[in-house]
């Protein structure tokens, strides 16, 4: 499948349905979640209303490592057998990664100060999920530092692969070191530690975030294949003028 869509003209085919379906998957997902977690979800017996973040804060710390990984093996991709496609992937990927790593850590500062009395804290979580938004800021800013497009990818590519390190760090933070963040509550061998009233919600809503992730990513991507045609059609025109 993936070689398949690597051909820019079958993937442009593809995003012409995609795009639209994914859309309207994502209204119709996130209008459910927000009625579910908003309104017919209880409060927390704990921590009370305050526990409506978690509907944004998880689905936005989910994508936030999913999309950079996504950035990765996408550049590796790149990198490994030049396919241009899979460069424009892990660029359109980026800036849409960094805003999902950002709220994350927005969400989780306006959850901290009710809980833990405080908006940050170097908790090796926090931290780390900090540096992951930090790596998307530095793979866009090292593609637009530099003229050529071709090293810029290509340094790009590696500063990406090398960020993958950073994922699982993330990910098993809670588990490596001792840290005042919640472990596991849905992804777990034992099974999910959240009562369904509260756990259908929020996977309404990560479904809903990641159709609109997917959206905005095939949106951006088929952007800028044709404004690369577009490009490639100028300067044609122009040599035979």
């Amino acid at each position: 499948m993936i070689s398949y869509l690597a051909n820019p003209k079958r993937f442009d085919a593809f995003a012409r349905v995609a795009i639209p379906v994914s859309g309207a998957l994502a209204a119709v997902l996130l209008c459910a979640g927000l009625y579910l977690s908003l309104i017919a979800s209880p409060a927390d017996y704990q921590q009370g209303d305050t526990i409506r973040i978690m509907y944004v804060h998880v689905p936005a710390a989910w994508l936030g490592l999913s999309l950079y990984l996504a950035m990765g093996i996408s550049s590796a991709v790149y990198f490994i057998w030049r396919h241009n496609l899979a460069d424009v992937a892990a660029a359109s990927i980026a800036p849409v990664g960094a805003v999902f790593a950002a709220l994350c850590l927005v969400t989780g500062a306006i959850w901290g100060k009710p809980t833990w009395g405080t908006w940050w804290i170097w908790d090796a979580r926090l931290t780390s999920m900090l540096i992951q938004f930090l790596l998307f800021l530095g793979y866009m800013a090292l593609r637009g530092a530099i003229e050529d497009e071709r090293l810029a990818a290509r340094l790009a590519a590696i500063l990406a692969m090398a960020g993958t390190l950073n994922v699982p760090i993330v990910k098993f933070s809670v588990e490596w070191w001792a840290s005042l963040h919640q472990g596991a509550s849905v992804l777990r061998a034992d099974g999910p530690s959240i009562d369904p009233s509260q756990l259908t919600p929020l996977l309404v809503m990560a479904l809903g975030f990641t159709s609109f992730a997917a959206w905005i990513v095939m949106f951006r991507m088929r952007s800028v294949i044709m404004d690369r045609r577009a490009r490639a059609l100028r300067l044609a025109r122009e040599s035979a003028a």
